[in-house]
């Protein structure tokens, strides 16, 4: 991390105002973001109190999909919030037979800082800090007992070490690399105005 704001300090020099907006949209989807890693713990924690009793499987992400707006206050920092959608839904299992299912939605909403470090009529370069909290609802569904539900807020972040962006007036397409609720690897469509 420090290797990267080093980075973004030396390289903020090159920013140029071409092809500087003032506002951008955009919307993504990722991998593996940070609900899939509370999810993992859940599942663990979950099979060690029942000594292995009761269990998950076949578990499935849609997400996280994300939209995002920042606002340019100069060409190098834009501040604005990121928006994350995820779901999870996979079995219960009690002595490995199929009991119900456990739906979870992971709402998350993360004001946010871009640093734009290179910035070139096609092309740029940039990273971004997000901090904030998500939402979890989780409803366990059983088949012949009532169901359960489970809901509260979790700190949540993205962390994203580099954003690589190409495109020509107003869309651009762009991948970022990181960690956090936006996925470890992410990709969309942006629209600069």
């Amino acid at each position: 991390m420090m290797v990267a704001v080093a980075m973004m300090t030396v390289m903020s020099v090159n920013a140029q105002s071409e092809n500087y907006y003032k506002h951008e949209f955009a919307v993504s989807y990722g991998s593996i973001p940070n609900s899939a890693w509370m999810s993992l713990g859940d599942a663990m924690g979950t099979a060690m109190i029942s000594l292995g009793t009761c269990s998950y499987d076949n578990g499935k992400f849609t997400g996280p999909i994300s939209a995002e707006y920042f606002y340019h206050i100069n060409p190098v920092i834009g501040v604005g919030g990121v928006f994350a959608y995820t779901q999870e839904k996979k079995d219960i299992l009690f002595d490995k037979k199929v009991v119900g299912e456990a739906v979870s939605n992971f709402i998350t909403v993360l004001p946010a800082v871009k640093f734009n470090w290179l910035r070139k009529k096609n092309f740029g370069l940039y990273s971004k800090v997000a901090l904030g909290a998500t939402y979890r609802s989780r409803e366990n569904k059983y088949d012949n007992d009532p169901n359960i539900s489970d809901n509260h807020f979790v700190f949540n972040f993205q962390l994203t070490g580099i954003g690589i962006e190409a495109g020509a007036k107003n869309v651009w397409a762009f991948a970022e690399f990181g960690m956090g609720e936006q996925g470890l690897a992410l990709a969309g469509i942006r629209l600069k105005f």
